[in-house]
């Protein structure tokens, strides 16, 4: 069949206004305008309309100008997979976040966006729902497109991830938590010191009996417990009551954690949320039950989510840098994968304790 379409090409006479050409200006497999048509609707070279969208600055400003509104005009797209072959580049990155619906990794992919998009770069992004396995199997299926770099969440991956990306070849930088070691390259924060933060916060307004409550269990979530953790050992208070489940974060869940707290420890004077979620569920849960805060509990969560200003009472929490950590791992991949170094291969932007009315 196919050697009978290409022969049914070769007979087929020459309708008005072809050109005179062994290849013809549109596929008729895909129907796709071709570059053909965009150089001769720019009165221009097909080498010209191909600079012009791999690397506009080689060629004038005003000649890619016209270009892109013949093509425009047209409804050309590029053909992004012969590019690639032609500079051994994709123009895409791969980013490969935890969650989809938590507010965190969207305002990071956001800040990504804002500095990949102008240089020409696309993202192709990939959910692991927080399981290592699942993140080594997308990060297979994602190199498969070939992608110039790598933007991971976190610094804790399998083995077989870390191979993979060495074997790979490609450019990575690890996002939301710090590597110390050389030659692996983070943007983030330190989550300790964040946990931390607001047992000292919880020492200094002389809370005594207090709690720990997490969900999820990822390890950015066990590495705040752990800052937490020695800060109330080293303020002399000993460990906190903690209570800690698998299940994904949620308003509704905080809620349900609050009353479990309570139901075990009813002295409880103060508890640290892993999440504002969570914590925002428990401000709901004491109102509904008529849990004076801070009068009987103090709350505390992290994240800093937008609504968490706008409880009543304003809930304290630490703010975290996700937008800015975004934009800050695109620039430093950027720089990789331009085959230079960074100035840092370690870059802390740290986090703001808010305090408000919650404790």
């Amino acid at each position: 069949m196919a050697l009978l379409a290409l022969t049914w090409v070769a007979v087929k006479p020459k309708l008005e206004g072809e050109q005179m050409s062994g290849r013809k200006p549109r596929s008729t497999a895909t129907g796709r305008v071709t570059m053909q048509e965009v150089a001769k609707a720019a009165g221009t070279s097909m080498i010209s309309v191909s600079r012009a969208f791999r690397d506009s600055a080689m060629v004038s400003p005003e000649l890619a100008a016209r270009i892109k509104e013949a093509a425009a005009a047209l409804g050309y797209v590029p053909d992004r997979a012969a590019s690639a072959l032609a500079s051994a580049r994709s123009m895409n990155v791969a980013v490969v976040i935890p969650s989809l619906t938590n507010t965190v990794f969207v305002e990071m992919l956001a800040g990504i966006d804002e500095i990949l998009s102008p240089q020409g770069y696309q993202m192709i992004t990939a959910t692991s729902f927080y399981a290592p396995a699942e993140e080594l199997r997308l990060l297979r299926g994602l190199l498969a497109f070939r992608p110039d770099g790598v933007l991971l969440t976190g610094i804790d991956h399998l083995p077989e991830t870390l191979k993979l990306l060495t074997s790979s070849a490609r450019p990575a930088v690890h996002m939301m938590e710090l590597n110390n070691q050389p030659g692996s390259y983070s943007v983030g924060f330190s989550q300790e010191e964040g946990g931390a933060a607001i047992a000292r916060h919880f020492v200094e307004r002389g809370y005594k009996k207090i709690g720990f409550v997490a969900a999820q269990l990822d390890p950015r979530t066990l590495a705040r417990g752990s800052g937490f953790r020695q800060a109330l050992e080293a303020a002399g208070l000993g460990a906190p009551r903690e209570l800690m489940v698998p299940e994904r974060s949620s308003i509704a869940l905080g809620a349900t954690l609050l009353d479990r707290m309570l139901a075990a420890y009813p002295d409880t004077d103060a508890v640290f949320f892993c999440n504002d979620d969570l914590a925002q569920g428990a401000l709901f849960r004491c109102q509904r039950r008529g849990i004076a805060v801070p009068g009987q509990v103090a709350l505390a969560g992290f994240n800093d989510l937008p609504a968490s200003a706008c409880t009543t009472p304003a809930l304290s929490s630490v703010a975290t840098p996700r937008y800015q950590i975004g934009r800050e791992a695109a620039k430093m991949l950027l720089e990789l994968m331009a085959g230079r170094v960074p100035a840092s291969f370690r870059l802390d932007l740290g986090f703001t304790l808010n305090i408000r009315e919650t404790s």
